[in-house]
């Protein structure tokens, strides 16, 4: 049983560190959003590729903007924060009892 718990580990260290990665590619975002990038630009285009579906989603199902600031990026911070503490830690949490 001691592969299922190695494996549930990998897997919630994995996971841990997908959702850092995409905390900061949404901060990145937020900043982007304060100044006046070139659009065309490589990185820009990424990051707006890569958040704009999550945000996307947001948007169109909560009214996330009051006064013409966007507060779906606090709340995709909200989700991933969760997600880090309620299933990274419950897998962390599974892999410890299959190694014991």
């Amino acid at each position: 049983m001691f592969i299922i718990g190695y494996l549930l580990a990998a897997i919630a260290k994995v996971l841990d560190i997908v959702l850092n990665i995409y905390l900061w590619i949404v901060v990145a975002r937020a900043i982007l959003s304060w100044v006046n990038p070139d659009p065309y630009n490589a990185i820009v285009r990424f990051i707006h590729s890569a958040t704009e579906p999550v945000l996307y989603q947001i948007r169109s199902r909560l009214p996330v903007s009051f006064g013409g600031i966007d507060f779906s990026p606090i709340l995709v911070f909200l989700i991933i924060i969760f997600l880090q503490n309620f299933v990274v830690n419950t897998l962390v949490r599974l892999s410890v009892t299959f190694l014991t």
